[in-house]
């Protein structure tokens, strides 16, 4: 008589998580550095750039916060652009619900919390592809957990060595390139690619807009283009598969 293997305990998850997590620390790190820098250029003392990472805990919205921060910029506009940022959470959370959906409050709250970009990329391939269980809401804790480790870290190093750069140096291209690194890692499909250049078109062309609204601008323009994209990509799908 054969054996069936065991069910993953929640420590096996959250270990497996934690393990799926770390190759991705290597772009993580740099970035939470840059951020610590650029918050420090921007005017923010060092502990809000410090606490920001623990309560916004959204690499992408921090930055494009800390560049309004710096502009400045009216407080209302900071808040819709660094919304508009984050909507692509409410996404990730919409496609992992069906793998939550029995977890108490307490649970989806702090899963809520930790479901970043890196995060998300790692858990939906265990919701997908592994094994069904009873405590795979783990793995998605060890991944997130050892992102928002590594980010606070990143975070507190990069104030430490923003504190030793002379103010009149500029950061800006480096924030620059570091998002250009980000996007290409992140186009997979032809809609995201829609969506990058019709944003990028949009934020050279709205630059003379006040406030930096060109961000927004920028950022609506191309959720919609990217939207648009897929359903047409869909709708070609759905008349190819019909005999």
């Amino acid at each position: 008589m054969t054996s069936t293997p065991s069910s993953p305990t929640a420590r096996d998850e959250f270990l497996a998580g934690m393990r799926a997590e770390l190759p991705l620390l290597l772009g993580v790190v740099p970035f939470g550095l840059m951020f610590g820098v650029l918050g420090l250029a921007a005017g923010l003392p060092a502990w809000a750039v410090v606490a920001m990472s623990s309560i916004v805990f959204g690499g992408a919205s921090q930055v494009v916060f800390a560049q309004l921060w710096g502009a400045p910029t009216p407080p209302a506009v900071i808040c819709t652009t660094v919304a508009v940022v984050n909507l692509r959470h409410a996404l990730y959370s919409a496609s992992v619900a069906e793998w939550l959906r029995g977890l108490p409050w307490r649970w989806k709250l702090v899963l809520a919390y930790l479901l970043t970009d890196e995060a998300y990329a790692a858990a939906l391939v265990r919701f997908r592809d592994g094994p069904p269980g009873a405590y795979r809401h783990w793995f998605l804790f060890g991944t997130g957990f050892t992102l928002w480790t590594g980010w606070q870290i990143a975070t507190v190093g990069g104030v430490l060595v923003g504190a030793a750069i002379p103010p009149g140096w500029s950061l800006d291209f480096s924030i620059a390139l570091t998002f250009i690194a980000l996007l290409v890692l992140a186009v997979h499909r032809r809609s995201e690619l829609v969506a990058a250049l019709v944003a990028a078109a949009v934020a050279v062309l709205a630059q003379p807009l006040p406030h930096k609204l060109w961000i927004l601008a920028a950022a609506a323009a191309g959720i919609a283009a990217g939207l648009a994209a897929r359903r047409l990509d869909a709708g070609r799908a759905a008349v190819e598969q019909t005999p």
